[in-house]
């Protein structure tokens, strides 16, 4: 999937940047309040404890990603975690993934 590169971001979608993560909106709509984004983990980036407010889904695109159960999501791999389901995940050599996300998540204290 060509997205350009330079259109990625910090992701800061807890008010503060993640280290090694970065994003790319492709539709945020307040209205529906559904969001479909690319999310970029660059090699050992690793995502905020979060619990979800409302379902979320992704799409492995590249790389893997592996959650803090020890579950590996890998490239082709389509993912859902359920309302009130809390994690968070780590990528060792870096991963992008398509996210489909109702309702923001409520983020954990680390």
């Amino acid at each position: 999937m060509p997205t350009g590169g330079g259109n990625f971001r910090p992701y800061d979608r807890y008010g503060i940047e993640l280290p090694g993560m970065s994003w790319l909106p492709l539709s945020l709509n307040a209205e529906e309040n559904l969001d479909l984004f690319l999310l970029r983990f660059e090699p050992g980036a690793q995502s905020y404890p979060h619990e979800h407010m409302a379902a979320e889904q992704f799409l492995m695109m590249e790389g893997t990603l592996t959650d803090c159960d020890g579950h590996m999501f890998k490239a082709g791999d389509f993912v859902r975690f359920e309302p009130g389901s809390e994690h968070h995940s780590v990528s060792e050599d870096g991963c992008l993934i398509l996210v489909i996300l109702r309702d923001r998540n409520r983020p954990l204290k680390a």
